[in-house]
């Protein structure tokens, strides 16, 4: 395989983890999905906003993103330095709402394009007025020196969440960060978040510590500087801009130009300016292990949770093919009516002699043909067919009642079932499927019945008693054990049962008959599997809907470890 230069291998490599963090699959909703969400789109906006536009043209003018609280003076900030009225600043909150990039017409052509920031869209014009949310006001003048860029951003505690997004967007694309506070909120828990993530990702920082009381200039001064020092942040520049009345909406000349005279001398200087690219870029580039790191487990969480939750659906559905099982073996389905059209079936001795004499077939269909009234071997499959079939969705029902409770109970499975309760029964078609398939199994049973009926030395006996009846007590026989009756029921279904067992095998043979009865039980307990299987279908669409796949943690890890080797690779 053909090695690719280090220039090109780094970017592809980039590339190829991006795309696996943008597919990340987050989609359970679990306690630490949104934070997994938010750091996944952190990781992709600075691979598009910051990493792959550096990596191709490390000569870029370095972009200097000016950030801060509300209220700490940023836009009043940026036109000092500039010297002009580029950003509109305001008492309103928020203020900033889209940023404002200010450059040298020299490098206009490197940011009119979306090279950098592709996500906003490029909006120019001499007007002050706000180019609206999603878009980048660009101002191209001649009096700032080539080879920098400030863009004034949005406040990083806004009260409105897309702004606030969009601040640390902007941050995370800067080769520099010159974040600006003030005396009052200084020692703020937001600021001090972002100058934490500064420095685990070692990104260049400035600090511009405003509106500072002429009279608590150096007791503020120092506080701050101790912070920083405590914080791992001593490398950070430190400027202080007194608190002095404004002069054409602009800080006195003399309180910027600190910061005015340091900025300019990096645009001027080629090598500090790509010291301070490589440092960031470096920094940024190493912060993507821990941070992809933590979407692999988050990743990973989100494999487990989806485990339990088809864990528990399977478990629900398992439940109910053994209390189909219970309720075919136990007896119970020869209660109530089905008990009732036995007894009519097999009556009070004169059925055992009408099969004796060979009538019995014979006056059933004479008495069906005259009155249109079904014959008691019809109303017995009939009562089985209702019984069964009450079975069946009984049984469903409680499957997909227990599987929503243990959802509603397990991470990520809440919003999985929230307003849906129509998951919390069968589903609409399933008593027709049902129906169907019991009818379809009946029709089996007769089939079965009739073939092993065929043969000549049983054909005239089996003639005399008909397929119907034959087979409504192999019907009966799938249910025979009478474990879930007592008493006077015990005596006349296991009574009657047997007798009609004792005929069946008379004249079919033990052994067949014990296999009609297998084969019949069988055919329905597949079917009931299919049915159950076709309800936790819902379910389980779900879930594959949300849930990750087995690799998709691995293709992370692996695209991160080949990152490694490529950022070794260029080093070397």
């Amino acid at each position: 395989m053909q090695t690719l230069p280090a220039a090109t291998r780094l970017p592809d490599a980039l590339q190829a983890l991006r795309d696996q963090v943008a597919a990340a699959p987050l989609g359970l909703a679990t306690a630490e999905r949104d934070h997994a969400v938010r750091a996944a789109r952190a990781v992709v906006d600075q691979i598009d906003d910051y990493l792959l536009p550096r990596l191709r043209d490390l000569d870029a003018p370095l972009l200097t993103v000016v950030g801060g609280s509300t209220g700490a003076g940023k836009s009043t900030l940026v036109n000092s330095v500039i010297g002009a009225p580029v950003s509109m600043p305001g008492v309103l909150r928020p203020t900033t709402r889209a940023p404002v990039l200010v450059c040298s017409t020299a490098d206009r052509a490197a940011f009119a394009d979306d090279r950098v920031l592709p996500g906003l869209a490029r909006a120019t014009g001499e007007s002050l007025a706000d180019a609206g949310p999603g878009a980048l006001r660009l101002v191209a003048r001649d009096d700032v020196p080539a080879g920098l860029a400030l863009i004034d951003a949005p406040d990083v505690d806004s009260v409105v969440e897309a702004n606030r997004d969009l601040a640390g967007q902007l941050l995370s694309a800067a080769d520099l960060w010159v974040f600006v506070t003030t005396a009052a909120r200084y020692a703020d828990a937001v600021p001090w978040d972002l100058l934490r993530t500064a420095q685990e990702r070692g990104t260049a920082l400035a600090v511009v510590l405003d509106r500072v009381p002429t009279d608590a200039v150096r007791e503020v001064a120092d506080d701050l500087a101790g912070m920083l020092q405590r914080a791992g942040l001593s490398g950070a520049r430190l400027f202080v801009v007194e608190e002095r009345p404004l002069v054409d909406g602009m800080l006195p000349a003399d309180q910027v130009a600190p910061l005015r005279e340091w900025l300019f001398a990096l645009a001027a200087d080629q090598e500090q300016r790509a010291a301070v690219v490589r440092q960031t870029l470096q920094g940024a580039l190493e912060s993507l292990d821990g941070r992809v790191a933590g979407l692999v487990t988050a990743v990973q969480a989100q494999h487990a949770a989806a485990g339990s939750l088809r864990q528990a659906a399977d478990a629900a559905y398992a439940e109910a093919r053994d209390g189909i099982d219970e309720g075919v073996r136990s007896g119970t389905l020869l209660r109530g009516e089905v008990l009732a059209r036995w007894q009519e079936f097999v009556g009070t001795g004169e059925w055992m002699r009408n099969l004796q004499s060979g009538v019995g077939r014979l006056r059933d269909r004479l008495t069906a043909s005259l009155t249109g009234r079904p014959t008691p071997a019809d109303d017995l499959r009939g009562a089985l067919e209702s019984s069964v079939e009450q079975l069946l969705r009984a049984e469903a029902d409680r499957a997909a009642e227990r599987t929503v409770t243990a959802w509603r109970a397990l991470p990520g499975g809440p919003a999985l079932v929230a307003g849906r309760q129509d998951l919390e029964g069968v589903s609409p078609q399933f008593t027709g499927i049902a129906a169907d398939e019991v009818r379809s199994w009946q029709g089996v049973v007769l089939d079965l019945v009739r073939t092993e009926g065929a043969g000549r030395r049983t054909r005239a006996r089996f003639m005399s008693w008909g397929i119907n009846g034959a087979g409504a007590v192999v019907m009966v026989a799938v249910f025979a054990s009478t474990g879930g009756l007592t008493g006077g029921e015990v005596a006349v279904a296991g009574g009657t049962t047997a007798v009609g067992q004792r005929v069946l095998e008379a004249v079919f043979g033990d052994a067949a008959v014990r296999a009609l009865a297998d084969r019949a039980r069988a055919d329905l307990s597949a079917r009931a599997d299919r049915l159950l299987g076709e309800e936790q279908d819902r379910f389980d669409a779900l879930l594959d809907a949300v849930a990750p796949a087995p690799e998709a943690a691995d293709e992370l890890t692996d695209a991160a470890q080949t990152l490694a080797r490529a950022r070794q690779q260029d080093a070397r």
